[in-house]
């Protein structure tokens, strides 16, 4: 079978890839270090630039490549297919990327329902292992036939339980089996950290915005700023459907006693909750803010959540490269 040659110009690393592959599969199976997140065209981990060479790109999420980036050769090489030999560019890992991501056993420690379709889950490290990794990243599941099911971690990385926040989604085949087939104690391997959804530096407030599970890699990032005694100000916006999705609601109140720079602002899209504020979770951070040039987001949640917020916000002022994203999906359960 014909095969492309990719050359990454800094490293001068070079690898072949089938027609059929992306170019960060490629790039997996070859070993190159290249960094991703979602591998789904969502959340921008993978950007680089084409330097020489004809290429074509799957369909992408907007928030992950805009179209100014897009003129200028950048493309998102879990979506990007060769057409020809391609050089291209890529942002090396840094050193919040260094840690390497490597496969480990864990067992569950315990399973607990969180609210109606929210289970938390804590896993259990052997003895000899650690997992370091920058608050807001995750980890994935590898299952028997190779396949994977991506979980951001709940936990800052000071504490040694991995925690994780799983919702129940109609037709997902692993978190259905979490919640009716999975047992405490069981032995499962999972690969980690991965992902570039973690906290910049910078002096700029900072607003959250979280959909559902979104809340779980951001509880892990104020967490850990809580533990470095940060002191930026923090809004925190939190969305779901309705009033009964959410939970750890208490330990928010907590959050903001620690801190005492936190705003948070629930937002219910039904309206079920006359005690809160309705709609879409990222219009209430239009309707609160003016001015948005001069603070950093962080969203999280399901990828319509995080394609709508990244355009309107950026319609209303937020400078491009001040908004970090990490696009949740699924896996459908097998036919």
């Amino acid at each position: 079978m014909a095969t492309y040659k990719i050359k990454i110009q800094s490293s001068g690393d070079e690898f072949n890839v089938k027609p059929s592959q992306t170019i960060l599969e490629g790039a997996i199976d070859a070993g190159i270090t290249m960094p991703y997140g979602c591998q789904d065209g969502a959340c921008g981990s993978c950007k680089g630039k084409v330097v020489s060479g004809r290429f074509y790109i799957e369909e992408y999420q907007s928030s992950a490549l805009t179209d100014s980036e897009k003129e200028e050769g950048y493309t998102l090489f879990c979506k990007t297919m060769a057409q020809e030999d391609l050089v291209i560019e890529t942002n090396m890992p840094n050193m919040y990327d260094s840690i390497p991501a490597k496969v480990t056993p864990v067992r569950v420690e315990s399973l607990q329902k969180l609210n109606h379709d929210v289970m938390q889950m804590y896993l259990k490290l052997p003895a000899s292992e650690t997992l370091l990794f920058k608050a807001g990243q995750y980890i994935e599941f590898i299952m028997v036939d190779g396949s994977r099911r991506a979980f951001s971690m709940a936990n800052p990385p000071h504490k040694s339980m991995i925690e994780l926040h799983l919702r129940l989604i109609e037709g997902g085949e692993f978190t259905s089996f979490v919640f009716n087939e999975m047992k405490e104690k069981s032995i499962h391997r999972i690969e980690g950290p991965i992902g570039q959804f973690y906290l910049r530096e910078s002096e700029r407030p900072i607003i959250f915005i979280a959909g559902g599970t979104g809340f779980a890699p951001i509880k892990s990032i104020i967490e850990e700023m809580i533990f470095n005694k940060n002191k930026r100000k923090i809004y925190l916006y939190r969305g779901v459907r309705s009033a009964e999705d959410f939970y750890m609601t208490d330990l928010v109140s907590s959050w903001k006693k620690k801190l005492g720079n936190l705003t948070y602002i629930p937002v219910v899209e039904d309206g079920s909750s006359t005690d809160l504020r309705s709609g879409y979770v990222h219009h209430a951070v239009l309707e609160d803010f003016k001015k948005l040039s001069d603070v950093q987001v962080y969203c999280c949640g399901a990828p319509g959540l995080v394609e709508n917020a990244f355009i309107d916000l950026i319609k209303n002022g937020l400078p491009e490269d001040q908004f970090f994203a990490d696009a949740f999906t699924f896996s459908p359960k097998k036919k």
